[in-house]
């Protein structure tokens, strides 16, 4: 029997929601396999404890989150009550941070039972490795002088380290799917960082001869993800780039609000966390009507981390099944509800016993 403990953290708005449907799906999962088994522990940590203890997270926190086999995530958020700063670095950014979660995978697809926004979407399938940790997102920076004097300097920070993982990593996933890695660079108007970042690609792939590659300029590719999306496998990007790309992918997909995440720790000293990429949505909340596929294509992904790839992959395609035939909830153009969207899920899934 494998046995993974999760922490479990709904956050805010219909992080609440989609969750809740999510951990039902994974308990059927568990129940259909014989051979597995999760335990979740859930922390009501987010905005609300942020208005009543004055922090994101107990004091704490990252030392009850550590000993865990994974984090689950909902959505953190709610700017009627903090300010998005305040609650993105000190829940979401600072578990990142924290537990060395260094990489970050998105992955989008032409999803059946979604109408996509691309007249001929081809099947596209592909998925972007984003550097997590450093690039443009770095801290390093300040602002000086006040009113028709002020300057803001921002600094982006690229490792050889953290460069090179992130390229090793995709390369290593690309073997796994169709053996094609692309990366995303701005090499002619980005003057140190982004040779550099070329340089360590060009570097890497040569320990992988069996895989091909390409390099797009950010501008030419964020127009191939509109115009041919089906010629990307995997795609390694930097923090800024890759953010970017991904809520293209998600667009493209026909909704952001389907598009699953993961933060994944490489040394193995702190657990990775799965998220979806929606927000919060708070002018939703207490409705029903959440879309809880992004919490549950989450869910896959964090089956795959634990080697159930197949089982993953079963998931996935159950979930694509019950969108094509209609049962959706209204912001993909259905009448369903989260509970009916769920339920029909582990029904189908239970059918496979």
């Amino acid at each position: 029997m494998k046995q993974f403990e999760l922490a479990v953290i709904p956050g805010d708005g219909i992080g609440k929601e989609v969750v809740p449907a999510a951990l039902d799906v994974l308990r059927t999962i568990a129940e259909v396999h014989g051979g597995l088994k999760f335990k979740f522990v859930e922390f009501p940590w987010g905005c609300d404890y942020y208005v009543e203890h004055g922090k994101m997270m107990p004091d704490d926190g990252l030392q009850i989150l550590q000993g865990f086999d994974a984090i689950f995530l909902g959505a953190i958020g709610n700017p009627h009550l903090v300010p998005d700063h305040i609650s993105l670095w000190g829940l979401l950014l600072k578990i990142r941070r924290e537990f060395e979660q260094v990489i970050n995978i998105r992955p989008a697809k032409y999803f059946r039972g979604l109408q996509s926004p691309l007249a001929n979407p081809n099947d596209f399938d592909l998925i972007v490795v984003r550097e997590n940790s450093e690039g443009e997102y770095s801290e390093v920076g300040g602002r000086i002088y006040r009113g028709s004097d002020e300057i803001a300097i921002q600094n982006a920070v690229f490792t050889r380290k953290g460069t090179e993982r992130a390229m090793r990593y995709a390369f290593e996933l690309s073997k796994k799917r169709r053996k094609h890695v692309t990366s995303a660079t701005k090499s002619n108007g980005i003057f140190h960082t982004m040779p550099f970042w070329d340089e360590v690609f060009a570097e890497v792939k040569q320990d992988y001869p069996e895989v091909e590659t390409a390099s797009y300029h950010i501008d030419a590719m964020a127009a191939f993800f509109v115009t041919r999306p089906h010629m990307f496998d995997v795609i390694v990007a930097s923090n800024l780039f890759g953010d970017i790309l991904t809520d293209l992918g998600g667009a493209i997909m026909g909704s952001i609000g389907i598009a699953p995440a993961a933060n994944i720790n490489l040394n193995g000293k702190y657990p990775s966390m799965f998220e979806p990429v929606h927000g919060s949505a708070p002018d939703i909340y207490g409705k029903g009507i959440a879309n809880p596929i992004g919490q549950i294509w989450t869910a896959k992904m964090m089956l795959d981390h634990f080697g159930e790839e197949e089982l993953g992959s079963v998931l996935l395609k159950i979930v694509e099944d019950v969108t094509a035939d209609g049962i959706k909830t209204p912001d993909i153009g259905g009448k369903a509800t989260t509970r009916e969207v769920t339920d029909e899920i582990c029904r189908r899934l239970k059918k496979l016993v």
